[in-house]
């Protein structure tokens, strides 16, 4: 569904907002005058109307009044204050879209009233330079329109993929929190750059690098990882030395438990 003539209500002037109202100006799938932002924080009002031109306020009731969605990007501790804000002012007709991590479809509409129109969506921080990763799901009453609709949103930010909402918590341990996987690699593989003696600027700058070109050789070559592994992987080279650290440390082993101890986390704060 094109956004075109839709009016959005970004509820939190946060990081997650910022990158959601940028990539909808960028790529120009609205105009500003299609925007509105609301946050307690007047400083953030003020940063967003001066970078992008917006309509803003710092009242949740008097943003959401004119607008057909509304984007609810908040921390999901804030979540139970917001909902009980807008109690009352989300009729059937407008359209909710909430990134919180953890807070269910269900948990929404019992607050604002059964048959609210829901749709979950899991984005991750890369979303702010525009390389995102989202998955997105409906809930009751939501309708395939209204998923295409936030599709168009989180489109602007990077990819998006849909799914049932039993899936999100896994969604959330994979790629929501995926990129602090990443960062700590980086952070390892610079430490020990600088542990076999190159200096901190050129560990840094090579580590990040290696990073970007083999996650653009993963993309572009269309070959699984395990394959693109064994061609770097030389029978007695240097390569083979560090992954038979690696497999003996149980490397892998780590990563899943990691992911499966983020999901679990998740359903707990989700209740389910």
């Amino acid at each position: 569904m094109p956004l075109r003539d839709k009016t959005i209500a970004v509820i939190g002037a946060g990081n997650m907002g910022e990158a959601l109202v940028r990539g909808l100006l960028v790529s120009k799938a609205i105009e500003p005058h299609q925007l509105i932002a609301a946050d307690v924080r007047a400083h953030r009002l003020e940063q967003f109307s001066t970078q992008f031109g917006i309509e803003v306020v710092d009242d949740n009731s008097a943003a959401v009044a004119d607008a057909d969605i509304v984007l609810l990007a908040v921390k999901p501790q804030q979540m139970a204050e917001v909902l009980r804000g807008l109690r009352g002012r989300i009729p059937r007709e407008k359209l909710l879209i909430s990134i919180a991590a953890g807070i269910p479809t269900s948990k929404i509409e019992l607050e604002l009233g059964d048959g609210t129109r829901v749709v979950r969506v899991m984005p991750n921080t890369p979303a702010q330079i525009g390389e995102g990763a989202a998955a997105l799901c409906k809930g009751r009453h939501a309708t395939d329109e209204d998923l295409a609709a936030a599709n168009a949103i989180l489109s602007a930010v990077g990819i998006t993929a849909s799914t049932d909402e039993v899936h999100l918590d896994a969604v959330t341990a994979l790629s929501g929190t995926g990129p602090a996987y990443v960062f700590l690699i980086a952070e390892a593989m610079i430490k020990a750059g600088t542990e076999v003696g190159l200096s901190q600027e050129l560990a840094r700058k090579l580590t990040l690098q290696t990073i970007i070109g083999a996650a653009k050789l993963l993309l572009q070559s269309g070959e699984e990882p395990a394959e693109l592994r064994r061609k770097v992987t030389s029978p007695n080279g240097t390569t083979e030395a560090a992954m038979k650290v690696m497999t003996e440390g149980r490397l892998v082993e780590v990563f899943i438990e990691a992911v499966k101890a983020a999901a679990s986390r998740s359903r707990e704060l989700s209740g389910s």
